[in-house]
């Protein structure tokens, strides 16, 4: 068993849900007493958010590196980045680290083309839905996006700065999601992805019969496979 070296805490919300499927998915596939083998830096997201809103990239960059630094030397195999937002400096971290990158994008473009999506819905914060660096993973392997309007991706992202990655969940964020969920449907959208590993804490797929594609999920079960060799290396 390879070992995951996770760089969590973007929130520590959804960090907690990586570390319960990693090991649930782990002892599924080995059974009896198995757990996963990894190592989980969790930064300060307090820091991160606050260097998000200033457009200093750079800097979130130098907080992320030292982090997969510390999980290499640690025995990690692999990096998992435990959130979509600041896979924006994936590039960066790879190039720095020398180590092989689960994408969360490349994940969730495979799942999606697994079962013959072609034409998606993107949730995610506003630099995941308006920024070039994730849909461009997801257009490359030919699959069309559908982004929110401006109001609706306001809405998308102050909830999940203001309540998700606070631990606040309330009904009426909830329907203001699956609103916004059934507006890309009509715009033509196959499915909607959950692309803020937090939005899975609101929504779920039995809310709409729109199907959703929880990116945590995803990228946790590839995780796993990519640890076990059941699947190539990212």
């Amino acid at each position: 068993m390879k070992t995951i070296g996770l760089i969590g805490g973007m929130s520590w919300e959804s960090t907690q849900t990586y570390y319960r499927l990693i090991n649930q998915k782990v002892r599924q596939q080995l059974g009896g007493l198995h757990s996963a083998k990894l190592v989980l830096y969790s930064v300060d997201f307090s820091e991160i958010e606050a260097l998000q809103r200033q457009g200093d990239w750079e800097g979130t960059a130098k907080i992320l590196l030292a982090a997969a630094q510390s999980v290499k030397s640690a025995g990690a195999d692999f990096l998992v980045i435990c959130t979509n937002t600041m896979h924006k400096i994936a590039p960066q971290m790879e190039q720095a680290t020398a180590m092989p990158l689960l994408h969360i994008a490349d994940a969730t473009a495979k799942a999606l083309l697994n079962d013959g999506i072609t034409s998606v819905g993107l949730l995610g914060t506003r630099f995941t839905m308006e920024q070039a660096f994730y849909r461009e993973k997801l257009e490359q392997q030919g699959i069309t996006v559908i982004i929110p309007d401006d109001n609706e991706r306001s809405v998308v992202h102050r909830i999940i700065y203001d309540e998700l990655c606070q631990g606040i969940i309330t009904p009426e964020s909830k329907t203001s999601y699956l609103d916004v969920v059934a507006s890309l449907a009509a715009r033509g959208a196959q499915a909607v992805i959950l692309g803020c590993t937090e939005i899975g804490l609101l929504i779920q797929s039995s809310d709409t019969q729109v199907a959703l594609y929880d990116t945590t999920e995803i990228h946790a079960d590839q995780a796993v496979a990519l640890a076990l060799n059941l699947t190539s290396r990212p």
